[in-house]
């Protein structure tokens, strides 16, 4: 099928354009210079997703589905132009097609984000949770999807939206599992509360399959899927450190003195330690992959704790 693919050149956009070359697509890829593309079997299309004069017309034209891997995760100036903006203005236009009976399908690459994160609370959040975003990426990637939703009742394209957890794989831009890595090398990690947290990681190969299915299986039409491979934190750690070829570590310290210690550091390490941090070692919220089972009968495949090994 002929397909376009928004943010080609990120993390999981470019291999998304490396597996839909390889299965057989016929690929375009919006990019901002002639020869900034991974993959030169790509289809080149000159433009900038955030510019309100980018002829959205000729983008669209012929294009069967539509891949939103576009993500802006650094500035949050710039979050709400290239989330809301940019993905409203092609939405009218597929809406346009649609009209003359070239039904535009639209993959959105969302977030687990958009429901809002509980510290200290087993959650279990499924797509039937209501969305609570907090930060501006989340908020905004939220907002889009209300849009696609709301836009397609009228507009007459499709859509299916994917909402990953935090997706790694060699190359990430995320460096919360590198430093993670260097805090077991050095052997000084420890564990936060004597409860057994959950982390909630999926492996890119796993969220391009998905995305995959999302654009070409009819059964994703209307639907919206939450990605994640969800694991206990000390499988985690015990993951990186067989890897590492070090001890696993077993030291726990409670949680009240780690929050209270941090409530001073913050001020010390100008934000580096923070609240969120720990958040992150002690959240129990799980994000089961149910639905894409029972739907499109795929589950992630790359077990977390295995594959960390290849960071």
């Amino acid at each position: 099928m002929k397909v376009l693919v928004l943010g080609a050149n990120g993390f999981i956009g470019a291999r998304l354009v490396d597996r839909l070359i390889e299965t057989g697509h016929e690929v375009k890829i919006l990019t901002r210079s002639q020869g900034k593309t991974k993959n030169p079997n790509a289809k080149i299309f000159i433009g900038d997703l955030k510019d309100p004069q980018l002829d959205a017309d000729s983008l669209l034209d012929g294009c069967e589905v539509v891949f939103n891997c576009a993500g802006e995760i650094r500035n949050e100036a710039l979050m709400r132009e290239l989330h809301v903006d940019s993905t409203n203005r092609l939405l009218k236009i597929a809406s346009k097609k649609a009209a003359e009976n070239k039904i535009i399908h639209w993959v959105q690459l969302s977030s687990v984000g958009a429901y809002g994160s509980v510290p200290d609370v087993d959650r279990v959040v499924t797509e039937e949770t209501k969305v609570n975003p907090k930060g501006e990426y989340e908020i905004t990637k939220t907002i889009a999807d209300k849009n696609i939703m709301s836009m397609s009742k009228d507009g007459g394209f499709t859509y299916s939206i994917l909402r990953p957890s935090n997706v790694f794989g060699p190359e990430m831009p995320n460096n919360s599992i590198r430093q993670l890595i260097g805090v077991v090398r050095r052997r000084l990690f420890f564990y936060v509360g004597f409860n057994e947290p959950i982390v909630t990681y999926v492996h890119v190969d796993d969220v391009v399959s998905a995305l995959v299915l999302c654009g070409f299986d009819k059964r994703a039409k209307g639907e919206i899927f939450n990605i994640s491979n969800d694991c206990s934190l000390r499988e985690l750690i015990e993951g990186i450190a067989l890897s590492l070829s070090v001890p696993a570590p077993s030291l726990r310290i409670p949680k009240i003195l780690i929050r209270s210690a941090v409530a001073v550091l913050s001020v010390v390490t100008k934000g580096f330690i923070t609240q969120e941090r720990v958040n992150a070692l002690t959240s129990r919220t799980r994000y089961p992959a149910t639905k894409l089972k029972q739907k499109l009968g795929f589950e992630p495949a790359k077990y977390v704790p295995e594959y960390i090994a290849k960071i």
